[in-house]
């Protein structure tokens, strides 16, 4: 098949042949005319080598590659990259007899930038970031289907919030295949009720399964606040460590509503689940709390946001650290990959400053494996955290 011929600039060659997936506009000398959103190109260097295989879009990102050797965009190579990243998931054991959700699928971490698969017990989530993945829908739901066998229940597209916004009334959220139910999982042995048609993101944070077991281990007997709580993922492992009690916290009323029915799955009932603002909650709480977490949504998604995120992490921080007990343990996270592990560190420290409290790291905390990152794309590294103990 013959795709649509892209040349770069002179010496733009260099950083899509180390692998980097991505091109810039800025970076491109001559286009085919008519090149269409999410159409696919063969890109060549100012010198006739072929670089890679991608979509365009119109946007400072024009070109995300999907392939580094020229080969046909269709169902076979959909098979053959989706199977590449169940068969790393399985040799790491990430799904065992204690855990069936995972990421099966992490946009650049596995080679296609743009394609987001969650796996919930047989149910698998398909989120399109972008236009070039969502019209190679249909070759990659029969790569899903010809991977996962006949342990697939269901795929549900929920990609209509995550496209660009051009595309959004073209597509509407759906069953690509099966039907909805109830969908329960397990992760480390702790079950959870998902619910991917209405809830944020995929219905689950499955970034947090390490961070959240980590936890666990300084939970017992101790008041624990667990803020932007969502569905309760923090809030079971700290229950099941025998907290003497578990507070969580979140702006919407029906994730609160899920949480303590994830709470009541699991048989605890040191819980108690607030509706509210995370800033509002915590004005009244000194000296309440001997573990706080502090995992909010992304701040930033952009560069243009990135210094009013860094406030909102800084101002966040600093009330935290003031409520804390003394000889506290604060789990704090950054999701914003516009925010790196340094300037969050810098944000950190400036909130602990300004708090007037010594805190020492105990450790850094970040994404699991099922959320690759890969040395040429260190963008991907997204997620990352701190816990700190607080004199």
């Amino acid at each position: 098949m013959t795709y649509s011929r892209i040349t770069l600039n002179k010496g733009k060659e260099t950083s899509p042949l180390r692998f980097h997936p991505w091109i810039f506009s800025g970076a491109i000398a001559k286009k085919e005319p008519g090149l269409e959103e999410g159409g696919l190109v063969e890109v060549f260097s100012s010198q006739n080598q072929y670089v890679g295989t991608g979509y365009y879009a119109n946007g400072s990102i024009a070109i995300r590659l999907i392939s580094f050797t020229q080969t046909e965009i269709d169902e076979n190579f959909w098979y053959e990259k989706l199977n590449k990243a169940y068969s790393y998931r399985k040799q790491l054991k990430i799904m065992n007899e204690k855990t069936n959700v995972y990421r099966l699928f992490f946009g650049e971490g596995d080679g296609a930038s743009g394609l987001i698969l969650d796996y919930y017990n047989g149910h698998v989530v398909f989120q399109s970031h972008s236009w070039g993945i969502y019209l190679q829908k249909e070759n990659i739901i029969s790569a899903i289907k010809k991977v996962i066998g006949t342990d697939l229940k269901s795929i549900y597209d929920k990609s209509a919030e995550t496209l660009p916004k051009q595309f959004t009334e073209q597509v509407k959220n759906g069953f690509l295949f099966g039907e909805e139910e109830e969908v329960i999982v397990k992760e480390n042995s702790h079950v959870f009720k998902i619910d991917f048609i209405r809830g944020q993101k995929t219905g689950f944070f499955v970034d947090q399964r390490e961070n959240r077991l980590l936890l666990a281990d300084f939970c017992k007997d101790k008041m624990v606040l667990n803020t932007f709580s969502y569905t309760g993922g923090f809030s079971v492992y700290a229950g099941a460590a025998g907290a003497k009690t578990v507070h969580s916290v979140d702006v919407s009323k029906t994730a609160i509503e899920l949480c303590n029915k994830n709470i009541e799955l699991n048989g605890f009932s040191n819980h108690a689940g607030y509706a509210e603002d995370t800033f509002d909650f915590l004005k009244d709480k000194k000296g309440v709390y001997d573990v706080i977490i502090l995992d909010p949504p992304a701040f930033a998604k952009s560069r243009d946001s990135k210094h009013n995120a860094v406030i909102g992490y800084k101002r966040l921080n600093a009330m935290a650290l003031k409520l804390i007990k003394p000889n506290g343990l604060l789990f704090t996270f950054s999701c914003s990959g516009v925010v790196d592990k340094n300037l969050f560190f810098n944000t950190i420290t400036a909130a602990a400053i300004e708090a007037g409290r010594n805190v020492k790291v105990l450790t850094y905390l970040h994404q699991p494996a099922d959320h690759p990152v890969i040395p040429y794309f260190p963008e991907g590294e997204y997620l990352k955290g701190m816990v700190l103990w607080v004199e």
